[in-house]
């Protein structure tokens, strides 16, 4: 009997790179199918806390909030080493500047703001926004600052926008841990059984993907919000690689940790269920 499932994920270069095989059934897939929906972070994190979506990309911020009715992939997720998000401005200057200054972020259970949060207090002024307008906002005067993620990590310079702090950078010097980004959420209720039977096809579109990259370059392109060759390799380089095949022991103690300080510091709820669901 065919099963479809709904998955939500982003337009980004990564994330179709990723399920690209899955969707278009480039791999054995039996009776499953995915009817996908493609959305921004912060409108994909809110139709998780709706439990609109079976499955879905999220940022690790909202898995926080999220542990309860939905599990944990092993596969498929951004995690990893010099590919936190960015705090940026008009002006050089440092996170002392900012305190209680207007901060945009790319939504506020995305892992931009958590990890702008857990750096220290001070930071609770934000405007919500799209990704891809922060740095616009930035620009033009609107906020004092920015968090960019994306492809924005490699064309904020073009605006005349200066780094004031590599988020990631600081995650990974204070844990030395690999930095948290987004990770595939299903829902629970799905049971073990077919749980471990999407992360393993998930994996396999994975390889796939890593096999066989021009099979995917269209429908990467489709989506893509900056279209130029050398800056989708780029994205794809920076947040596809071993820990979206499996997060691993090192990656899940990446998660554990993020969680811990955030449940710590009151940002998340406490939960005691396990993370995966099989």
């Amino acid at each position: 009997m065919t099963l479809t499932l709904t998955l939500g994920y982003s337009p980004c270069p990564n994330d179709t790179f990723i399920f690209d095989a899955l969707v278009h059934r480039r791999i054995p897939l039996g009776d499953l199918h995915f009817r996908e929906r493609l959305e921004d972070v912060e409108t994909l994190n809110a139709l998780a806390l709706a439990g609109t979506l079976d499955m879905t990309k999220i940022s690790y911020h909202a898995l926080g909030h999220l542990r309860r009715e939905y599990a944990l992939l092993r596969a498929g997720g951004a995690l990893g080493r010099g590919c936190g998000p960015l705090v940026v401005a008009r002006e050089a200057g440092d996170m002392a500047s900012l305190r209680e200054r207007t901060i945009a972020i790319p939504g506020r259970l995305t892992t931009a703001n958590l990890l702008l949060q857990l750096y220290g207090k001070g930071f609770e002024r934000v405007a919500i926004m799209p990704f891809d307008r922060i740095m616009a906002a930035v620009a033009g005067g609107e906020v004092a600052a920015g968090v960019i993620i994306h492809e924005s990590r490699f064309t904020y310079p073009a605006l005349g926008l200066h780094k004031i702090l590599d988020l990631g950078q600081w995650w990974e010097e204070t844990t030395g841990r690999p930095i948290p980004l987004g990770g595939i959420l299903i829902k629970r209720s799905l049971g073990p059984a077919l749980i471990r039977e999407v992360d393993e096809a998930l994996r396999r579109s994975v390889e796939f993907a890593f096999a066989q990259p021009e099979r995917s370059r269209s429908y990467i392109k489709e989506h893509a919000q900056e279209l130029a060759d050398t800056v989708v390799a780029s994205h794809i380089g920076l947040y596809v690689n071993p820990f979206s095949l499996d997060l691993g022991e090192e990656g899940l103690a990446a998660v554990e940790n993020l969680l811990a300080q955030a449940e710590a510091r009151g940002l998340i709820p406490p939960c005691e269920l396990p993370l995966f669901g099989y």
